[in-house]
């Protein structure tokens, strides 16, 4: 027989109570231009927030005092509290776990990705669903890649949306925004990576790239709006079309499946030639 549960762990003290000061700056955030301007954003809910804490970019939790007992963990280095309608303020979510952080923002760098050397990357093409973007990034953080470069156009990806998407991947690789398209491609192919783009429409498919070893070097891989697809300049600046193969009867992927069946077989095809030696 399995032993009933014990109560929750008990939590530190709070800070105090939210001031409202803090309050009025962490609702602001919900704003783009507020998020630029202050360098910070909010990560709802107890993933984003302890990757947030590991990456030591929070820089203050508001919690319930409920939610602040079944995570203690969240709020050993100290918290604010809050209520219920506070709470309303800041979330995003309808059913709330009642955890918020104010986080740093560390946006990434086109220029020192492209310095590292990078193997594996994603580039968004005008990607404007925050959901679709936020699972990119956490299928990148996955699958090894070294980035995610989101041009012109597409969502931000302190978006609350985009960072829950996301589990935290947010925190984990270099994220880098508004960057112009010709200006990413540029540089991604000076820096010897070979530009895929995923189209359904393609002539050929993964599993024969893969087969012709064309997915064991470094690769970007170029995704495209939601709606309208790849652009027709992004079409001829790509080094080569690619669609997924499909078996079924689905008329086509959307664009965050696409984008883990591409970057899988290709972290996989970089791992076996890297094993090969």
């Amino acid at each position: 027989m399995t032993a009933p549960a014990g109560p929750p762990a008990s939590a530190p003290e709070p800070i105090g109570p939210a001031s409202g000061g803090l309050l009025r700056s962490a609702r602001r955030l919900r704003l783009r231009k507020q998020r630029l301007s202050q360098g910070r954003f909010l990560a709802e809910g107890p993933g984003p927030i302890a990757e947030g804490l590991a990456a030591g970019q929070v820089e203050a939790v508001l919690a319930t005092p409920e939610a602040a007992r079944q995570h203690p963990d969240l709020v050993a280095s100290g918290w604010w509290q809050i209520g219920s309608t506070e709470l309303a303020g800041l979330a995003d979510t309808v059913h709330s776990a009642g955890l918020v952080a104010v986080c740093w923002h560390r946006p990434g760098d086109l220029g020192q990705v492209l310095a590292a050397g990078p193997k594996l990357v994603v580039v968004c093409a005008e990607a404007r669903d925050p959901g679709n973007v936020g699972t990119i990034i956490r299928c990148a953080d996955a699958f090894g890649a070294d980035a995610v470069i989101l041009t012109e156009g597409s969502v931000d990806p302190t978006n609350a949306k985009t960072v829950r998407a996301s589990a935290g991947s947010v925190f984990h690789l270099p994220v880098v925004a508004q960057v112009g398209l010709d200006q990413a491609l540029a540089g991604l192919r000076q820096a010897g990576l070979k530009l895929l783009a995923a189209d359904a429409a393609a002539d050929l498919d993964l599993d024969q790239l893969a087969a012709e070893g064309g997915l064991s070097g470094p690769v970007a891989w170029l995704l495209g709006n939601e709606a309208r697809g790849l652009s027709e300049a992004a079409r001829r600046a790509s080094d080569q079309l690619v669609r997924a193969p499909m078996w079924g009867r689905a008329e086509s992927l959307n664009l965050a499946a696409a984008a883990a069946v591409c970057l899988y077989a290709t972290a996989s095809a970089q791992r076996a030639a890297s094993s090969r030696g």
